[in-house]
């Protein structure tokens, strides 16, 4: 399922293409409203059914109007379809073409005064809805000199019989007519505008929840009263085994989960036990909803326990944090005393043997407790990394020499393989030394073939991007694939005597310190455990190599 880009960058040029796209669909109107003009004054200029209505003083003037109109009428809709003629310029030439018609005709047509003045006012109107008011009015007080004039030279000629008040009457209609549908205009573009940007807004608003819902770690689906999945996410594609588009029926994908909506829709116990719908896919809990009483749509949710452990997981953890200060206290200090005594018995010279042997598991498992404490202790008191440029090949030399100093190795041994002699990385040292701690001292009591010493490598490098790298590998009969996926979750151990918390531990110190550490299979045998550290920036090494 593809993403989408939300449109609100996009609100403004649409609205403005939109409103241009209503003000040319009004312009053809008025357009095809100004050639039914033209066609009327054809007919009463050139028909013989024309003299029924009325009596054409300049016969002559008339035809030529009436042609003339209807030509430029039709050039002017032909025009309204091309995006690049100015749409202001071409009501305004309309109008004048509207008033010089409007004017001919009142001169040439005997007794339609008042219907072409009433024609005309469609024309104003139409006209100041698509104008600025200044321009509109200034039409319509046009259109208003235009039949008072034409009102006093028919009275000077002695042609009129109609009262002074109708051509005043129309003149204030026009004025009146012109405000009015200005204002009107005004009020529609602005309520078009805020529903174009409220449509916007929701359509943003849809893509929105839309991704939020793709993205969720909770599976979702919408399942119709047919029992066809209508729509899911890809949580939910993923935990029903990555179906194909063209099952739909919720039986073929899934029969389990189609069992138990069975029973919910029948108010049927529905059990709740966690349940695996496709095979190397992670158990969940279906939960079920009704979408909508007027529609047969019942949502699923899919949830993953997976996440439930992890939750559980980090309680646990948080809890031991919360207990550590209890447990340093309550358990380390009888531990020393115990510790104390059994070094005071083992300097005793008359202890006998099988006494003194019992001394020394009491010794082995009292730093086997305290491992454990110190372990508790880490998780609980772990500090804010405090990162700084390291030069990676000498400060794993001075380490190695220092493991070897605390930790005799006897027949074992730790080599040191530097790939280049200067490589930086940004790094906490007191938290890199505690990881290479723990995985040396995993290396050295695992990494080992039986009867053989041990031999472990620190190697540093930089991959091709200049990323430094630094790995710890061992010889011994490596991690099996099922072992090696579980190796870094919290607990986990093969010994009987571990406490399952070094690996986990030295994870959480990576991530601290924005590396990466990962297990990798050695070819023939052995294990690699790769530290993928962040690098230096340009400013720090500029400022190491001067």
């Amino acid at each position: 399922m593809a993403e989408r880009r939300y449109r609100s960058n996009d609100v403004g040029n649409g609205g403005d293409h939109s409103g241009e796209s209503a003000l040319r669909r009004e312009l053809y109107f008025f357009t095809l409203y100004r050639i039914l003009e033209a066609g009327i004054l054809a007919f009463l200029a050139f028909s013989p059914f024309g003299a029924a209505f009325t009596e054409l003083r300049h016969p002559l003037l008339a035809q030529t109007a009436a042609v003339v109109y209807l030509l430029l009428s039709s050039a002017l809709l032909l025009a309204g379809r091309v995006p690049r003629f100015d749409l202001r310029r071409q009501v305004m030439a309309g109008l004048g073409l509207d008033l010089v018609a409007a004017a001919i005709a009142l001169n040439s047509l005997t007794g339609l005064e008042a219907g072409v003045s009433l024609l005309l006012l469609f024309n104003i109107g139409a006209g100041a809805l698509l104008l600025p008011l200044r321009a509109g009015l200034g039409f319509a007080v046009a259109a208003a000199a235009m039949v008072m004039g034409e009102y006093v030279l028919s009275g000077f000629q002695q042609t009129n019989a109609r009262p002074a008040a109708e051509p005043v009457m129309f003149a204030v209609t026009y004025l009146a007519t012109a405000v009015f549908t200005h204002l009107l205009g005004r009020q529609m573009r602005a309520t078009q505008e805020l529903a174009e940007q409220r449509g916007a807004e929701v359509a943003n608003l849809a893509e929105i929840n839309e991704l939020i819902i793709r993205r969720m770690r909770t599976g979702l689906l919408v399942v119709d009263g047919d029992n066809q999945v209508r729509l899911f996410n890809e949580a939910a594609w993923h935990l029903l085994g990555s179906p194909s588009p063209d099952k739909r029926r919720l039986g073929d994908i899934a029969p389990e989960l189609s069992r138990r909506l069975w029973h919910w829709q029948h108010d049927k116990p529905v059990s709740m036990e966690p349940v695996a719908l496709a095979e190397d896919v992670p158990e969940v809990i279906p939960r079920f909803t009704r979408l909508s009483a007027s529609e047969d749509l019942v949502l699923i949710f899919l949830e993953d326990t997976t996440l439930y452990s992890r939750r559980a997981e980090e309680l646990t953890l948080t809890t031991l944090g919360r207990l550590s200060a209890s447990i340093a206290h309550e358990i380390r200090n009888p531990l020393a005393a115990i510790s104390y005594a059994a070094q005071l018995l083992e300097e005793c010279e008359s202890l006998p043997e099988p006494d003194r042997r019992l001394v020394e598991i009491i010794n082995a498992q009292c730093q086997r407790m305290n491992g454990i404490i110190q372990n508790v202790l880490s998780i609980a008191r772990r500090e804010r990394a405090q990162p700084e440029a390291l030069d990676l090949p000498p400060w794993l030399r001075r380490f190695a020499d220092d493991y070897r100093i605390s930790h005799p190795l006897e027949n074992d041994e730790i080599a040191v393989v530097c790939a280049q002699p200067r490589i930086h990385a940004m790094v906490d040292p007191s938290h890199l030394q505690q990881v290479l701690t723990i995985l040396v001292h995993n290396a050295l009591t695992y990494g080992r073939l039986p009867g053989e010493a041990a031999r472990v490598t620190l190697a540093v490098r930089a991959d091709e991007r200049g990323v430094p790298i630094v790995e710890v590998i061992d010889r011994g009969p490596g991690i099996p694939p099922k072992v090696a996926e579980a190796i870094f979750d919290p607990f986990f151990t093969t010994n009987p005597h571990g406490t399952g918390l070094g690996l986990y531990i030295a994870r959480q110190l990576c991530e601290a310190n924005q590396a990466i550490l990962s297990h990798h299979g050695v070819p023939g045998s052995g294990s690699c455990f790769r530290i993928t550290l962040p690098r230096v920036h340009v400013l720090v090494g500029s400022a190491s190599a001067d």
